[in-house]
């Protein structure tokens, strides 16, 4: 997670799954069911001018849609609790 300007827009999401997922099929599947998460809970969930990376790991493609939907969301929330250990990347040293 890398917070931006809350100027900037919308909370923004990437993807990625890496081989340990699996085959080009079950990563591209996993990817896709992020995705859509992504879509349906971010913009509830999600902190505008928020950058998010989403991981897919190997139970993602054969995980319960409802179970995939709670993990995201809870993700989301845990990130938007404040906490005194992550740092804006205005706030590292060495950018900006």
């Amino acid at each position: 997670m890398v917070a931006r300007d809350p100027a900037e827009g919308p909370a923004r999401a990437g993807f990625t799954a890496s081989k340990k997922v699996g085959n080009a099929v079950q990563r591209n599947r996993a990817r896709r069911r992020l995705k859509e998460a992504a879509r349906q809970i971010l913009p509830l969930h999600g902190l505008p001018g928020t950058d998010y990376v989403f991981i897919a790991r190997a139970g993602t493609a054969a995980r319960e849609w409802e179970a995939l939907l709670d993990d995201m969301k809870s993700a989301l929330l845990s990130l938007a609790a404040p906490s005194r250990h992550r740092q804006s990347v205005k706030d590292k040293p060495g950018h900006g």
